[in-house]
Protein backbone atom coordinates (compact mmCIF):
# COMPACT_ATOMS: atom_id res chain seq x y z
CA UNK A 1 0.00 0.00 0.00
CA UNK A 2 2.81 2.40 0.87
CA UNK A 3 4.40 1.72 -2.52
CA UNK A 4 1.13 2.60 -4.27
CA UNK A 5 0.84 5.86 -2.34
CA UNK A 6 4.47 6.72 -3.09
CA UNK A 7 3.88 5.96 -6.79
CA UNK A 8 0.79 8.19 -6.76
CA UNK A 9 2.79 11.01 -5.13
CA UNK A 10 5.44 10.69 -7.85
CA UNK A 11 2.77 10.79 -10.56
CA UNK A 12 1.26 13.94 -9.05
CA UNK A 13 4.67 15.61 -8.88
CA UNK A 14 5.31 14.60 -12.49
CA UNK A 15 1.97 16.15 -13.47
CA UNK A 16 3.01 19.34 -11.74
CA UNK A 17 6.33 19.45 -13.60
CA UNK A 18 4.64 18.78 -16.95
CA UNK A 19 1.82 21.27 -16.38
CA UNK A 20 1.70 24.20 -18.72
CA UNK A 21 2.70 27.49 -17.14
CA UNK A 22 -0.22 29.57 -15.94
CA UNK A 23 1.50 32.91 -16.26
CA UNK A 24 1.18 35.54 -18.91
CA UNK A 25 -1.71 36.04 -21.26
CA UNK A 26 -4.97 34.23 -20.77
CA UNK A 27 -5.48 33.80 -24.51
CA UNK A 28 -2.00 32.86 -25.65
CA UNK A 29 -1.52 36.20 -27.37
CA UNK A 30 -0.19 39.54 -26.17
CA UNK A 31 -3.52 40.99 -25.09
CA UNK A 32 -4.75 39.99 -21.63
CA UNK A 33 -8.50 39.83 -21.21
CA UNK A 34 -10.96 39.68 -18.38
CA UNK A 35 -14.72 39.42 -18.05
CA UNK A 36 -16.75 42.57 -17.75
CA UNK A 37 -20.26 42.85 -16.34
CA UNK A 38 -21.77 41.44 -19.55
CA UNK A 39 -19.67 38.31 -19.30
CA UNK A 40 -17.60 39.23 -22.36
CA UNK A 41 -13.81 39.28 -22.15
CA UNK A 42 -12.24 42.68 -22.70
CA UNK A 43 -8.65 43.92 -22.86
CA UNK A 44 -7.49 45.82 -19.81
CA UNK A 45 -5.17 48.77 -20.35
CA UNK A 46 -3.87 51.28 -17.86
CA UNK A 47 -3.59 54.84 -19.17
CA UNK A 48 -0.03 55.62 -20.15
CA UNK A 49 1.10 51.98 -20.00
CA UNK A 50 3.08 50.80 -23.01
CA UNK A 51 1.63 47.29 -22.81
CA UNK A 52 -1.69 45.97 -21.54
CA UNK A 53 -1.66 44.61 -18.00
CA UNK A 54 -3.98 42.17 -16.29
CA UNK A 55 -6.19 43.89 -13.75
CA UNK A 56 -7.20 42.00 -10.62
CA UNK A 57 -10.99 42.06 -10.24
CA UNK A 58 -12.54 43.67 -7.17
CA UNK A 59 -13.42 40.70 -4.90
CA UNK A 60 -16.61 42.31 -3.57
CA UNK A 61 -17.96 42.94 -7.07
CA UNK A 62 -16.89 39.50 -8.28
CA UNK A 63 -18.61 37.78 -5.34
CA UNK A 64 -21.88 39.59 -6.13
CA UNK A 65 -21.75 38.49 -9.78
CA UNK A 66 -20.64 34.92 -9.18
CA UNK A 67 -23.41 32.34 -9.08
CA UNK A 68 -23.69 28.56 -9.28
CA UNK A 69 -25.11 29.11 -12.77
CA UNK A 70 -21.62 30.10 -13.98
CA UNK A 71 -21.07 26.51 -15.15
CA UNK A 72 -24.31 26.64 -17.14
CA UNK A 73 -23.30 30.01 -18.62
CA UNK A 74 -19.90 28.61 -19.60
CA UNK A 75 -21.51 25.53 -21.15
CA UNK A 76 -23.89 27.66 -23.25
CA UNK A 77 -21.08 30.00 -24.35
CA UNK A 78 -18.97 27.08 -25.65
CA UNK A 79 -21.41 26.74 -28.55
CA UNK A 80 -20.41 30.24 -29.71
CA UNK A 81 -16.63 29.77 -29.47
CA UNK A 82 -14.64 30.35 -32.64
CA UNK A 83 -10.91 30.29 -33.25
CA UNK A 84 -11.04 34.07 -33.76
CA UNK A 85 -12.81 34.89 -30.49
CA UNK A 86 -11.29 32.33 -28.11
CA UNK A 87 -8.46 30.44 -29.85
CA UNK A 88 -7.36 28.39 -26.81
CA UNK A 89 -10.89 27.22 -26.04
CA UNK A 90 -11.55 26.51 -29.73
CA UNK A 91 -8.36 24.44 -29.83
CA UNK A 92 -9.41 22.52 -26.73
CA UNK A 93 -12.85 21.78 -28.16
CA UNK A 94 -11.30 20.68 -31.46
CA UNK A 95 -8.87 18.33 -29.72
CA UNK A 96 -9.58 14.72 -28.86
CA UNK A 97 -11.61 13.56 -25.89
CA UNK A 98 -8.42 11.94 -24.65
CA UNK A 99 -6.66 15.33 -24.60
CA UNK A 100 -9.50 16.97 -22.68
CA UNK A 101 -9.53 14.04 -20.24
CA UNK A 102 -5.78 14.47 -19.72
CA UNK A 103 -6.33 18.14 -18.92
CA UNK A 104 -8.96 17.18 -16.34
CA UNK A 105 -6.53 14.76 -14.70
CA UNK A 106 -3.79 17.41 -14.74
CA UNK A 107 -6.03 20.07 -13.19
CA UNK A 108 -7.38 17.66 -10.55
CA UNK A 109 -3.80 16.86 -9.60
CA UNK A 110 -3.00 20.56 -9.31
CA UNK A 111 -6.04 21.10 -7.06
CA UNK A 112 -4.87 18.26 -4.82
CA UNK A 113 -1.29 19.56 -4.68
CA UNK A 114 -2.42 23.06 -3.73
CA UNK A 115 -4.77 21.65 -1.08
CA UNK A 116 -1.96 19.61 0.48
CA UNK A 117 0.16 22.76 0.53
CA UNK A 118 -2.73 24.66 2.22
CA UNK A 119 -2.79 27.32 -0.51
CA UNK A 120 -6.46 28.24 -0.47
CA UNK A 121 -6.32 30.89 -3.19
CA UNK A 122 -4.50 28.49 -5.54
CA UNK A 123 -7.02 25.73 -4.76
CA UNK A 124 -9.76 28.13 -5.88
CA UNK A 125 -7.90 29.02 -9.09
CA UNK A 126 -7.05 25.42 -9.95
CA UNK A 127 -10.63 24.39 -9.15
CA UNK A 128 -11.85 26.94 -11.69
CA UNK A 129 -9.45 25.41 -14.25
CA UNK A 130 -10.73 21.93 -13.40
CA UNK A 131 -14.37 22.98 -13.77
CA UNK A 132 -13.61 24.73 -17.08
CA UNK A 133 -12.11 21.54 -18.51
CA UNK A 134 -14.93 19.40 -17.07
CA UNK A 135 -17.52 21.63 -18.75
CA UNK A 136 -15.54 21.40 -22.01
CA UNK A 137 -15.67 17.60 -21.72
CA UNK A 138 -19.42 17.71 -21.07
CA UNK A 139 -19.80 19.92 -24.15
CA UNK A 140 -17.84 17.46 -26.31
CA UNK A 141 -19.93 14.55 -25.00
CA UNK A 142 -23.26 16.37 -25.40
CA UNK A 143 -23.90 16.25 -21.66
CA UNK A 144 -25.87 19.22 -20.34
CA UNK A 145 -24.79 20.41 -16.86
CA UNK A 146 -28.40 19.91 -15.77
CA UNK A 147 -27.84 16.16 -16.18
CA UNK A 148 -25.11 16.30 -13.52
CA UNK A 149 -27.31 18.40 -11.21
CA UNK A 150 -30.17 15.89 -11.64
CA UNK A 151 -27.81 13.05 -10.71
CA UNK A 152 -26.62 14.97 -7.65
CA UNK A 153 -30.24 15.61 -6.61
CA UNK A 154 -31.05 11.90 -7.09
CA UNK A 155 -28.13 10.97 -4.85
CA UNK A 156 -29.12 13.54 -2.23
CA UNK A 157 -32.68 12.18 -2.23
CA UNK A 158 -31.40 8.61 -1.89
CA UNK A 159 -28.47 9.13 0.52
CA UNK A 160 -29.19 12.45 2.24
CA UNK A 161 -26.17 14.05 0.55
CA UNK A 162 -24.89 14.04 -3.03
CA UNK A 163 -21.98 11.75 -2.25
CA UNK A 164 -20.74 8.89 -4.39
CA UNK A 165 -23.15 6.00 -3.85
CA UNK A 166 -21.92 2.66 -2.56
CA UNK A 167 -21.03 0.26 -5.36
CA UNK A 168 -24.10 -1.89 -4.64
CA UNK A 169 -26.31 1.14 -5.42
CA UNK A 170 -24.76 2.00 -8.76
CA UNK A 171 -27.21 0.45 -11.18
CA UNK A 172 -25.40 1.45 -14.35
CA UNK A 173 -22.08 -0.04 -13.29
CA UNK A 174 -23.02 -3.68 -13.06
CA UNK A 175 -20.40 -5.99 -14.46
CA UNK A 176 -21.38 -7.70 -17.68
CA UNK A 177 -21.91 -11.43 -17.54
CA UNK A 178 -18.92 -13.12 -19.06
CA UNK A 179 -19.26 -15.97 -21.48
CA UNK A 180 -18.09 -19.13 -19.81
CA UNK A 181 -16.32 -21.46 -22.18
CA UNK A 182 -17.92 -24.85 -22.22
CA UNK A 183 -15.70 -27.90 -22.62
CA UNK A 184 -15.85 -29.27 -26.17
CA UNK A 185 -18.45 -31.98 -26.60
CA UNK A 186 -17.50 -35.51 -27.45
CA UNK A 187 -13.90 -35.62 -26.30
CA UNK A 188 -14.28 -39.23 -25.23
CA UNK A 189 -15.46 -38.77 -21.65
Amino acid sequence: MADAIEQFDLEILNLQKCASPKTGSLRGDDEPRQSNITGRRVPVRHHGAATPVLQEPDPSVERQRAEPSELDRLYRSLAEVTSETYPRTAGLLASSTRKVAQKIIEEAGEVAIEAVRHRTRNVVRESADLLYHLVALWHRAGIDPTDAWIEMRRRADMLGIAEKPPKACREDRRRPIRDVKQPPEGNGA
